[in-house]
């Protein structure tokens, strides 16, 4: 049975935009947290050039599969089972893109670390992370909706909220990853961009 989100029809094309520019040179890109698949389908219909890798919890694959089924994307591979809390976790040779959305906000900050970490390993360099959601900003939130929605996201479970792009940033840091680009998307979201960073040479 097939499963909607309507925040993914919502901001999909949007999204879409930002992406076309981004992902103009990659060829296989991994999405972290697939959800319902709407974005897998969509964004690989629109973006031929990409093998479309989805990922997710065991729990979710039924969802993504069923979409995959439904649509006959020629370009997407089914789910694997990625858990960004774990710190062994890993992926397929070749990943040369990573797109992750709405997904920063729902996990710990510990995940959230894990995240970027496993991004940074994945990644050759030169090559983009993109993460869509809401971020705060210097400890402060865009908006009053998004302060609601962080205190709705407390109430579900402690470990939720919205993160704040300066701790991402340094998460990157750590990865080998340094921002490039922040887009303001609908909705008081964003889209922030970060490129693996050129491997430093060893010195004596």
């Amino acid at each position: 049975m097939l499963s909607d989100s309507p925040a993914s029809e919502r901001n999909k094309r949007p999204i879409l935009e930002v992406l076309r520019t981004e992902f103009a040179d990659a060829r296989h890109v991994l999405e972290i947290g697939s959800g319902t698949g709407q974005h897998a389908v969509f964004f690989a219909r629109e973006m031929p050039h990409l093998i479309w890798q989805t990922s997710d919890l065991a729990e979710n694959h039924d969802a993504i599969r069923a979409r995959l089924a439904k649509e006959a994307a020629q370009n997407v591979k089914a789910p694997l089972l990625l858990d960004a809390d774990d710190p062994h976790a890993t992926v397929p040779p070749g990943i040369d893109a990573v797109f992750s959305a709405n997904t920063a906000h729902i996990m710990s900050m510990r995940a959230v670390h894990r995240m970027f970490a496993l991004v940074g390993r994945a990644l050759p360099a030169g090559d983009r992370f993109c993460l869509y959601g809401p971020f705060n900003f210097d400890g402060e939130f865009s908006s009053e909706s998004n302060a609601r929605f962080d205190a709705s996201l407390r109430l579900r479970k402690a470990s939720m909220g919205i993160r704040d792009l300066g701790d991402l940033d340094q998460y990157a840091s750590e990865a080998g990853m340094s921002r490039i680009r922040l887009y303001a998307m609908p909705a008081m979201n964003y889209i922030a961009v970060w490129q693996k960073e050129e491997a430093q040479p060893e010195t004596r």
